[in-house]
């Protein structure tokens, strides 16, 4: 009796691993590990929060990338404490950097996200004296992303943000097909749904598709 030959598939390796050949045991004592790192790790969050009230501005990076990760609501009192001590600084003026219009840019937006009454006469500085925005701020891309996010904010009659509105789209158009993978992503999808308008889910989702897929 002949041998018959088979072959044997070349299956690609299993997207699950070997998490289902765990015991309940080994799995427990995963979750109990990975839900310790996270409170570790929500503790360092609050403490970051907390600290530095002479240089508040350092916080606003830290807020918007927990809101945009969707677990905002796990410090809702260590932000509006924050939001407090910014707002604070921003009415007397201190604390700020003229040169920094990104971060002039994220404050604006998150104050008035969280309904704090911000002028939008504070992008006054990056207007040139022809009454438009200044070019040199086209080489600033982030900076640029963060103000289109801003003027989205604007309410009836703010023309000033209506103008950046324009300028950052024009010029996010022709930089979103020059920039590396991460940023010109980021530009795609601000374009297609700015963070105004934008569901919690769906821009965690963003956010963590940015942060492990970075080129």
């Amino acid at each position: 009796m002949s041998k018959e030959n088979r072959h044997f598939a070349n299956f690609n390796p299993n997207f699950w691993g070997d998490i289902f050949l765990s015991s309940p045991a080994e799995m427990m004592l995963k979750l109990m590990y990975n839900t310790f790192t996270i409170l570790k790790r929500f503790k360092q969050v609050r403490r970051m929060l907390g600290i530095s009230t002479d240089k508040p501005y350092q916080n606003l990076d830290i807020i918007d990338a927990i809101q945009r990760l969707g677990v905002a609501y796990h410090f809702e009192k260590e932000i509006q404490d924050a939001f407090h001590i910014i707002y604070y600084h921003h009415c007397n003026n201190t604390q700020i950097d003229d040169d920094l219009y990104s971060t002039a840019s994220v404050r604006f937006r998150l104050l008035r996200e969280h309904g704090f009454d911000v002028c939008c006469e504070m992008f006054n500085k990056f207007i040139d004296e022809k009454g438009k925005f200044k070019e040199s701020l086209i080489s600033d891309v982030k900076g640029m992303l963060e103000l289109y996010e801003a003027a989205h904010f604007q309410l009836h009659g703010e023309t000033i943000l209506e103008e950046a509105l324009a300028f950052t789209v024009f010029h996010l158009m022709s930089a979103e097909t020059t920039m590396d993978y991460s940023l010109s992503t980021q530009i795609a999808n601000a374009r297609k749904l700015p963070l105004r308008k934008s569901l919690p889910r769906v821009l965690a989702s963003q956010r963590l598709i940015a942060l492990l897929c970075p080129l």
